[in-house]
């Protein structure tokens, strides 16, 4: 098998793994029982789990290893500030035309956390900055896991989503930051909770 195949499929596999929750937050990844599952050697699983590391998704510990970042109330709470400021940051990198945009296509029955992480995507895409878009993706790979939760914290978050997709094909700069304030103000207050749930979810 080719090598730099192997390579790609291993680390697609594992931020696969790792974005469905199948570890938790805080669970050791030891490199030779992921290989054995993996059908591949240690190296590319290695490698994988330092380019893992370096898009926040893993982390390491001085003479222990690899593990998932354990994850807090404080730690989340930044995180959707950051959400949010990027989305914001975003909008305003707009050009002065209209910017409005339907979504990409998804997959035929797409999650809450794939259809968040496609919306924000699509708004930062639209900015003249292109860090915007690539900040946004790194951001929406950390906070896959807990947006898969969301619905048993928050409920209707696919209805809450229907809401940004009228004003994101108008280009309401206006509309989209008031929604983008809403929606992460919601899930900051509900942080301690979200939490919870990423913890204690199968």
């Amino acid at each position: 098998m080719n090598p730099g195949a192997t390579a790609e499929r291993v680390l697609d596999t594992l931020r696969g793994r790792i974005a469905g929750r199948e570890f938790r937050p805080g669970d050791r990844l030891d490199a030779a029982v992921l290989a054995a599952g993996l059908a591949a050697s240690v190296t590319p699983v290695r490698d994988a789990l330092h380019r893992l590391t370096g898009e926040g998704l893993v982390e390491t510990r001085l003479g222990s290893g690899f593990y998932i970042p354990a994850l807090d109330e404080p730690l989340l709470k930044d995180l959707y500030y950051w959400s949010a400021e990027l989305v914001f940051l975003a909008i305003r990198g707009w050009p002065r035309s209209e910017a409005g945009t339907s979504l990409p296509p998804t997959s035929a029955e797409p999650s809450v956390a794939e259809r968040a992480g496609t919306l924000f995507l699509a708004i930062a895409r639209l900015s003249a900055n292109s860090e915007h878009a690539r900040a946004l993706a790194r951001l929406n790979a950390r906070l896959h896991a807990v947006r898969t939760v969301e619905p048993l914290v928050l409920g209707d978050t696919d209805g809450e989503l229907d809401t940004w997709l009228p004003v994101l094909a108008a280009g309401e700069r206006e509309g989209l930051r008031r929604l983008c304030t809403s929606y992460h103000r919601r899930r900051i207050r509900a942080a301690a909770e979200l939490v919870r749930a990423v913890y204690r979810a199968e």
